[in-house]
């Protein structure tokens, strides 16, 4: 007979908790629910057929918004430490009473836990979920955030009236020690959701406040006072390779995809883009064009013995001067396929949400962009200085242009109808090119639509961006400017004659 583990009943605590909050609390549960599983999507960018433990699945909320963002292409366990384990269709639900338990034996590439950190439990469930971790597999915990001062007071409040209310945490500095003692890697913890009470009491305000939170949750200092944290931590090694799974499955996009990537000093970068788009996208390859803007690395080289090897690679060495708007401009020119999917080169870990594009494609729109700013999105060590710029240009466009809400028009994740990008004008020599594009795509009056993707700023291994606000910010007030007169202030549809001439 199987005893129960005294860490189990703490656990088991949690998982009501976290129920009843939502059920009598939380104005937008099932929408927060769907927001906390694509943030498990963006960080750890899913890929078919890996496989996902969840430890605390209560009433199976969470549970059902995995199965729903994994589309049935993932196993999914399900573990409760309640004694009742809901019932997911396409969900292996258990119920514990120990940890491993029914679970002995078995690894997993993901574990995914939501509000089950506290002081009693932490060490316990950190060295289970270790052991259930594929090698190379990570952890996610989604957790109310214990070091948020509002937090702090509640915790103090609620012991003495009985209430679970927040879980008590170790210090960040105390966290991290333990999970390195266990045997973790890469262990980080990130901000998020400006979403709760007293900020947002009603279901009115939450979702004002979600439009915030965005920009709060980069804020230096402010940030401290999100809802919740989000940590990540790794069983090593930290680089396991992930076998390739084709993302294709449309017909209409079969061999249909110029891949557009302006590189200036990329080669460290290029092999791995290549290799993922060959690797996930191969079918809808028509070509990869790759557009050399006067680099000094080896980048030339680079590009050159890709070409070698595969014929679908597109070459563009570019002659001085350079500019990203420049590199744009050639590779659209050189593009002969039905769609033209521009992109950077520092895109690789994106990949796998790239699927969502073309989804939409298939399903119909003309143009379709990559949003770093939807309300599902993930952003990742991302300047505040370019998340500010990039908020007030595009609160100015939607006043001046009038955008129809679109909340990310200057990113270079797109994909378009290739005529479509014969029709650009690209004047701008550097990143405000970026929003002359965006901007013509979006006022041409095509079926536009937008995908959360996820955004993780460079890392050292991955070069460093030339972007600068302030350098940047005279051509986007230029672009802006251009077009609001363009469609005068919004009063008339821009065409691709009127886009021209501007």
């Amino acid at each position: 007979m199987t005893v129960r583990h005294s860490a189990i009943d703490e656990l088991a605590k949690r998982e009501r908790h976290a129920s009843d909050y939502r059920r009598r609390r939380d104005p937008i549960a099932a929408e927060r629910l769907i927001w906390h599983a694509h943030i498990f999507r963006h960080l750890v960018h899913l890929l078919p057929g890996e496989t996902i433990l969840e430890i605390g699945s209560g009433d199976g909320g969470f549970t059902r918004a995995l199965a729903d963002m994994t589309r049935g292409r993932n196993d999914i366990v399900a573990v409760t430490a309640t004694g009742q384990a809901a019932d997911v269709p396409g969900v292996e639900a258990l119920a514990i009473d120990e940890l491993p338990g029914p679970l002995a034996g078995r690894r997993f590439n993901y574990v995914v836990v939501q509000n089950m950190l506290d002081l009693d439990t932490v060490s316990y469930l950190l060295e289970h979920v270790f052991t259930l971790l594929e090698d190379g597999g990570r952890a996610l915990f989604i957790e109310t955030n214990p070091w948020n001062p509002m937090s702090v007071v509640r915790r103090t409040i609620s012991g003495p009236l009985g209430y679970p209310g927040v879980p008590a945490l170790l210090s960040r500095t105390q966290l991290y020690e333990l999970l390195s003692e266990i045997g973790f890697i890469r262990v980080s913890a990130r901000f998020t959701d400006f979403v709760y009470s007293p900020l947002a009491p009603t279901e009115r305000m939450a979702w004002v406040m979600r439009n915030a939170s965005v920009l709060l949750e980069n804020t230096p200092l402010i940030q401290n006072l999100a809802g919740r944290i989000v940590l990540h931590a790794q069983r090593p090694p930290r680089h396991v390779p992930r076998p390739m799974v084709s993302l294709c499955r449309h017909d209409v996009l079969h061999h249909a995809v110029s891949f557009v990537v302006p590189c200036h000093n990329e080669e460290m970068n290029i092999p791995a883009l290549v290799d993922g788009l060959r690797g996930l996208y191969g079918d809808y390859v028509h070509e990869i064009v790759l557009v050399n803007d006067n680099s000094s690395d080896a980048t030339a080289a680079v590009i050159d013995r890709l070409v070698a090897e595969d014929p679908r690679i597109t070459p563009v060495h570019r002659a001085p001067p350079n500019g990203v708007g420049r590199a744009l401009r050639d590779g659209y020119a050189a593009a002969s396929g039905r769609w033209v999917m521009s992109m950077d080169c520092d895109f690789q870990h994106l990949l796998p949400e790239m699927e969502d594009m073309f989804d939409a494609a298939a399903d119909g729109a003309d143009v379709v962009f990559g949003s770093r700013f939807s309300r599902r999105s993930v952003m990742i060590n991302y300047p505040f200085g370019k998340i500010l710029a990039n908020r007030s240009f595009h609160v100015l466009a939607n006043l001046a242009i009038r955008l129809g809400g679109l909340r990310d028009v200057t990113n270079n994740l797109r994909l378009m109808r290739g005529d479509l990008a014969k029709q650009l004008t690209v004047d701008e020599p550097w990143f405000a090119a970026n929003a002359e594009i965006g901007l013509q795509l979006a006022l041409l009056g095509k079926d536009v639509r937008e995908v959360p993707i996820s955004w993780i700023n460079r890392t050292f291994d991955m070069g460093q961006s030339s972007f600068k606000v302030l350098k940047s910010g005279a051509g986007y007030a230029r672009v802006l400017w251009r077009f609001a007169r363009a469609t005068r202030f919004g009063r008339r549809a821009l065409t691709a004659r009127k886009a021209a001439s501007t």
